[in-house]
């Protein structure tokens, strides 16, 4: 198989040649992409858990300690979701004897057990940053009413 630098052609090689190049390499991606989704999808929960920004939460998280491995519960608020399919990650705030703690995790990852909503929240942003410079009640989401 012969490969042509396309940023070393002269204009004489002509425009097909440079058009056989570019669908190859399409091809190429194409099928380099296929191959991606499907390792991506292996790697995904069956069953996702349903929560939004806003909602308060208990997420199960493995700790390994040494050879143990325990379940150590984080209860907080969603502030922010963020990516899609394996990649995706959430962000949980809560206040800690006065300090406030977030902890990432991947939606996806075998390290988070199950997540649990606590309660919904009534919520008009998607990313709730303004929540770190407020203390106390302030910092209260509205409980969503159905």
């Amino acid at each position: 198989m012969v490969v042509y630098n396309i940023r070393r052609m002269n204009k004489r090689d002509g425009p097909l040649l440079q058009k056989v190049l570019r669908t190859s390499r399409n091809k190429r991606r194409k099928k380099m992409n296929e191959i991606i989704k499907n390792i991506e999808a292996a790697q995904l929960k069956p069953e996702a858990p349903a929560f939004n920004v806003g909602d308060t939460v208990k997420v199960y998280g493995k700790i390994k300690e040494g050879n143990r491995e325990r379940i150590q519960i984080f209860e907080g608020i969603v502030i922010k979701k963020q990516g899609g399919s394996c990649r995706e990650t959430f962000t949980v705030r809560k206040n800690s004897n006065g300090i406030g703690v977030e902890k990432t995790w991947p939606l996806h990852s075998p390290n988070v057990e199950r997540v649990e909503v606590v309660r919904r929240g009534k919520v008009r942003r998607a990313k709730l940053n303004y929540l770190r410079d407020r203390v106390g009640k302030a910092a209260k989401v509205k409980e969503l009413v159905k």
